[in-house]
């Protein structure tokens, strides 16, 4: 079976948003605060607490615009954290959800069609394992399967 790796948004990238960087529609992130339920935070993976200062912005995980460059909101902490640790094990954040939505990119960053699925969170690794395992794919992206937004990439560990 192919090993897989989850990793989430670069902290270089974190940081720059945090710093007031314009996000993919050239925007300053909002700030807004948390009430503790439905933040999680795509550099820690880990919800963002009540009374929190969290981040919204437009992001692009893609090196360059382009057709397949989707661009979804998602959630950031405000204040500094930890960047979660690359893992074979499907991050503690996703126990918390039913499913999700995956997709495999090849090296031109483009959709492989056939590849995305919404899976349940307890099949995810599985299904990551076999989608990496085709030679055309490069990547996958995982994204919420209700809101579409982007949550964590997967690679070939």
């Amino acid at each position: 079976m192919t090993e897989i790796r989850f990793s989430s948004m670069p902290s270089e990238e974190a940081e720059a948003y945090r710093a007031g960087a314009p996000d993919a529609n050239g925007q300053k992130p909002e700030t807004h605060i948390s009430n503790g339920s439905g933040v999680p935070c795509r550099h820690c993976l880990q919800d963002v607490g009540k009374d929190e200062p969290y981040l919204i912005l437009a992001y692009r995980p893609f090196p360059n615009a382009q057709p397949y460059a989707e661009i979804g909101p998602i959630f950031l902490h405000a204040k500094p954290c930890t960047r979660n640790p690359e893992t074979a094990e499907i991050p503690a954040m996703f126990q918390r959800r039913e499913s999700s939505l995956i997709k495999g990119y090849n090296a031109e960053d483009r959709i492989v069609y056939g590849t995305g699925q919404i899976v349940p969170t307890k099949d995810m690794d599985a299904a990551a394992a076999r989608i990496l395992a085709r030679e055309d794919v490069r990547y996958i992206h995982v994204r919420s399967s209700l809101n579409n937004c982007f949550s964590c990439r997967i690679d070939r560990a």
